[in-house]
């Protein structure tokens, strides 16, 4: 394949591994990752052909890997030919990843600042009593059920939009069973949702994927956040009566100023936050003519060949290949296939191995 000029070669799709950048790997390096996963095991001068990156880059991105567990190094039977390069299966591979990235939050400072919240809002009172009225817009529920049930009877009639802080780094299972309903009710209404986070301690995504594949929900994650907070329409406010025991009820805040002042806070953190799925594998949406051509040149389609098939000519089929790199942000058509192949935006075909080398012919 090294040897066919672009154009002419078909595109190579990659195998559909996680990408190790979320985990804190550089590109150089997932790129390798994914070539070795996807051909086999590889020599350096291979891997630096076929990806279009100098050996400086590939050996730097090879000692990375190593060093991670990611890959090993082996020597080819055949005298005075280059060490090869095997990777390691991608689930081991992650789950090392994260466990060298785990970084638990400051909960202390959390709970600190949570606690001057709860006494703003209260008036001092940071023990209230079960269904207390603790002063003009501000109403004590008395354990997270009963939070719960009033903040589905406010979403049932919410028109516009919820923001939710999230101060939890991982979320037990019927937290998340609890959830989902109320989310995805919400969705089906077309009520835009704006989710923070704190990032997880290991480093992976903890949202749940239907909410990033709607456009009624935007997600970031920030680093320190102040408080555990829902605001409906920017209207009524929840929040932990008591951060360190959620159990304990929730305080719902309907005065207008107090809300203006939690929605103020959102607004600044959220400013600061980002999205992190803007690290590691970009969200790659092919259109129907860009999936039918990624889709022909996997199958071994020559750019001529396949203009032919979708009756466009050879200069746009040069031209789509081209936007969709800059838009994956790779520089070539040999990783715009592993970019591919990671996001299972377009399918792999069959890799044949010589019995020899190992390498994909």
């Amino acid at each position: 394949m090294a040897g066919r000029t672009a154009g002419t070669a078909p595109l190579l799709v990659g195998a559909a591994v996680p990408s190790l950048a979320r985990w804190g790997v550089t590109q150089d390096a997932d790129l390798v990752y994914r070539t070795v996963v996807t051909l086999g095991v590889r020599s350096a001068p291979a891997l630096a052909t076929q990806l279009g990156l100098s050996a400086r880059r590939v050996h730097a991105a090879l000692a990375e890997l190593h060093e991670a567990g990611a890959v090993t190094a082996g020597i080819q039977r055949r005298a005075g030919r280059a060490p090869v390069w095997m990777a390691a299966p991608a689930g081991e591979v992650v789950e090392r990843l994260r466990a060298r990235r785990m970084r638990v939050a400051d909960r202390e400072t959390q709970s600190r600042s949570h606690r001057r919240a709860v006494e703003f809002a209260t008036g001092g009172r940071v023990r209230p009593c079960a269904g207390e009225q603790l002063g003009d817009g501000v109403h004590y529920l008395d354990s997270r059920d009963a939070a719960r049930d009033r903040l589905a009877a406010l979403n049932a009639v919410e028109r516009h939009e919820q923001l939710a802080i999230n101060t939890e780094q991982s979320f037990d299972a019927p937290s998340a069973r609890a959830a989902a309903p109320l989310d995805r009710s919400l969705m089906a209404r077309g009520i835009q949702l704006r989710v923070l986070s704190l990032p997880p301690a290991d480093g992976d995504l903890q949202v749940h994927p239907f909410l990033l594949n709607t456009p009624h929900c935007t997600y970031r994650e920030a680093a320190d956040l102040p408080m555990k907070l829902v605001v409906v329409d920017r209207r009524v406010a929840f929040f932990p009566a008591d951060p360190d025991d959620i159990e304990r009820g929730y305080l719902e805040v309907s005065h207008p100023a107090m809300v203006r002042s939690l929605v103020t806070l959102f607004d600044q953190r959220w400013d600061s936050a980002v999205d992190p799925r803007r690290c590691g594998m970009p969200d790659i949406v092919l259109s129907e003519r860009e999936r039918a051509l990624i889709n022909l040149l996997a199958e071994g389609h020559t750019d001529a060949s396949a203009a032919t098939r979708l009756r466009l000519s050879a200069r746009s089929v040069t031209t789509i290949m081209r936007g969709l790199m800059d838009r994956v942000g790779v520089e070539n058509r040999f990783q715009l296939g592993l970019a591919l192949g990671a996001v299972r935006a377009a399918g792999r075909p069959a890799v044949t191995e010589s019995s020899e080398t190992g390498e994909a012919s």
